[in-house]
C-alpha cells in the first residue's frame, strides 16, 4: 500500500505479466479508481500491423485525452500511470543493430491537473512500480511535449530515464 492509502489491484500485476510474458499486449494504463483507494486497469490495447509511431501515437492520446474527479467530483485533465512494450533499433556498436524492447514504466501527471489528484497520483506512484517486476524504464512525463515518440525513442535508446 502507498504512502497514500491506495492499493494496488491483483489485475494489475496480472495484466502486467500478460504483457511481459505473452506479448500479445503492447501498453497497459493504470487509473486509481473513483472511490480514490485502488489502482486498477483502466484499458489495454494489443499489439498491430500498425507502424511504431502509430501505436505510440494512439497510446499518447489515450493519455492526454484522459480525465481525473478532483476532491469535489468534478472532472479535469487526467493522470494515469501506463505500461508500455517500447520497440526500437538499438544503436550499432560491438553488439550490433536490431530491434530491441524495453519495457518502460510510465506516469502521466500533468502539470494542470488539480492539487489533490496531483497529490495522490504522485504518492501513489512507487506502490504499483514496485508491484510491477521487469519494468526497464521509468518515465516521468507532466507534459504532451515529455511523450512525444521520437523523444521517447531517442531516450531509450541512450539508456536515458
Amino acid at each position: 500500500m502507498a504512502s497514500s492509502g491506495v492499493s494496488v489491484s491483483p489485475e494489475c500485476i496480472s495484466v502486467f505479466n500478460e504483457l511481459k510474458l505473452g506479448k500479445d499486449l503492447k501498453w497497459i494504463v493504470y487509473m486509481i479508481a473513483d472511490n480514490g483507494k485502488e489502482i486498477v486497469v483502466e484499458h489495454t490495447e494489443k499489439k498491430s500491423d500498425a507502424s511504431q509511431e502509430e501505436q505510440w501515437n494512439a497510446f499518447r492520446e489515450f493519455l492526454v485525452n484522459s480525465k481525473t474527479k478532483n476532491k469535489a467530483g468534478k472532472e479535469g485533465p487526467g493522470a494515469r500511470y501506463a505500461i508500455y512494450d517500447v520497440e526500437y533499433d538499438a544503436p550499432g556498436g560491438s553488439y550490433g543493430e536490431g530491434t530491441r524492447n524495453k519495457i518502460a514504466f510510465l506516469s502521466w501527471i500533468p502539470d494542470n491537473l488539480a492539487p489533490w489528484p496531483k497529490m495522490v497520483y504522485s504518492s501513489s506512484k512507487d506502490a504499483i512500480k514496485r508491484s510491477l517486476n521487469g519494468v526497464a524504464t521509468d518515465i516521468q512525463a507532466n507534459d504532451e511535449s515529455d511523450i512525444e515518440f521520437e523523444s521517447i525513442i531517442s531516450n531509450i535508446q541512450k539508456g536515458r530515464f
